[in-house]
C-alpha cells in the first residue's frame, strides 16, 4: 500500500503555471508581429567617438576586503606581471608600480616619439 499524499505546508500556495509570451500585435491591430522597432538602425554603425591616440599600458588592481588579506596586482604591456598579498607587500607593490611608470620602456619610447 502506498503512503497517503502529503498535504502542502501551511501558508504556502502552489506555484503559478507560467505561459510563454507570444509576439506583440502590430500597432495597426492587424495581428502581424512587428519585426524591427521604428527608428532603430538595422546595421551596426562604427563608434563615432574618436580618441586622442592614448591607450592604457599599465594596470594596478588592488583588493582589500574588510577582515581579509589585501592583494595587489601590477600588469604592464611591457611584460610586467607582479602579484603581492599582505598589507606591507601590497603597499610595496603599489609604490613599485608608481615607480615603474617612470622607467617602463614602452612609456619612454612613446614619450620620445610624441615630442
Amino acid at each position: 500500500m502506498s503512503a497517503p499524499p502529503r498535504s502542502p505546508l501551511e501558508g504556502h500556495l502552489p506555484a503559478p503555471r507560467l505561459r510563454l509570451a507570444g509576439p506583440a500585435p502590430a500597432a495597426s491591430g492587424s495581428g502581424a508581429p512587428k519585426v524591427v522597432a521604428e527608428g532603430v538602425p538595422t546595421a551596426v554603425c562604427p563608434d563615432q567617438q574618436t580618441g586622442d591616440g592614448r591607450y592604457p599600458i599599465a594596470w594596478l588592481t588592488i583588493t582589500a576586503p574588510r577582515g581579509a588579506t589585501p592583494t595587489a596586482t601590477s600588469i604592464c604591456a611591457c611584460g610586467r606581471n607582479l602579484f603581492a598579498a599582505g598589507h606591507h607587500k601590497a603597499l610595496a607593490l603599489i609604490a613599485d608600480h608608481t615607480d615603474h611608470k617612470t622607467r617602463c620602456p614602452l612609456r619612454i619610447t612613446q614619450e620620445r616619439t610624441a615630442s
